[in-house]
């Protein structure tokens, strides 16, 4: 235990934590889209089981550092390219992600209010399967990530629990957000197809550098919260108008 004494150990553990919350983020992302399609009552519970199995997930993981490693071994090739199994999970996953993002997306655009009244709530177990399957995806990029960056175990474990932990805290200011502001959520569901091109890219040896796609949605994000900053300037300067009758003048007092 004297590598806690270490002070590159704390500088490691800080970084990866941080690095662990800007992974997690289009994770949180998917999880309050998902949970959003709840009962209300259940969103809540929806999103806390979500993250804790992201959590356990990942954290199994670390523990399985042998099998991560035979992950990375190739399985065969395709057209000059060598599949591990690494590249078919993000393959899958980036093709679920993107069939998931474009269903979504299609709903919204597509999609009649009064359908959306008559159509059946998925349930529980439907939703955290979803989860589940994208946790695996995530899970799998961020703890190649960590083993990459650190060495200790213990280390990784805690950045993990930390970063899910802070993730957690702000999951349901997140997803109410996302919920009030229908083009935010259609910029989400943009961001989650553009991290499943990211991801098959990944999968087909074609490395698209993290930054250019964060750099993107931060951009992206950052237009549309001065959208929605004049649109609500727009919306107090009309409220503040007086009324205006038919023939042009002001309603006349009591």
């Amino acid at each position: 235990m004297n590598w806690l004494s270490d002070p590159q150990i704390w500088i490691a553990l800080t970084t990866l934590t941080a690095l662990e919350v800007v992974l997690g983020i289009d994770n949180v992302v998917f999880i309050s889209i998902l949970a959003g399609k709840l009962a209300p009552e259940e969103r809540e519970r929806a999103r806390k089981l979500g993250l804790a199995l992201a959590m356990l997930m990942r954290i199994a993981l670390l523990l399985s550092l042998a099998w991560i490693i035979r992950l990375t071994s190739p399985l065969f090739t395709v057209l000059s390219n060598d599949i591990s199994g690494r590249d078919l999970v993000l393959l899958v996953g980036g093709l679920f992600l993107i069939a998931k993002s474009t269903h979504e997306m299609h709903d919204r655009l597509e999609g009649e209010e009064g359908e959306k009244s008559l159509r059946v709530r998925p349930s529980m177990r439907s939703v955290l399967t979803q989860i589940v399957l994208l946790d695996i995806v995530f899970s799998l990029d961020s703890v190649i990530t960590a083993v990459g960056m650190v060495e200790e175990v213990a280390v990784m474990v805690a950045a993990v629990v930390i970063a899910v932990g802070t993730m957690l805290v702000f999951a349901r200011a997140i997803s109410e957000f996302v919920e009030r502001h229908p083009t935010i959520k259609m910029l989400a569901l943009s961001f989650l197809l553009l991290i499943g091109v990211a991801l098959i890219g990944e999968g087909l040896d074609r490395h698209i550098p993290k930054g250019y796609i964060y750099f993107a949605m931060a951009f992206s994000l950052g237009v549309e919260m001065l959208n929605l900053r004049v649109r609500a300037r727009a919306a107090a300067v009309h409220l503040r108008q007086p009324y205006v009758s038919e023939a042009g003048k002001p309603p006349a007092s009591d």
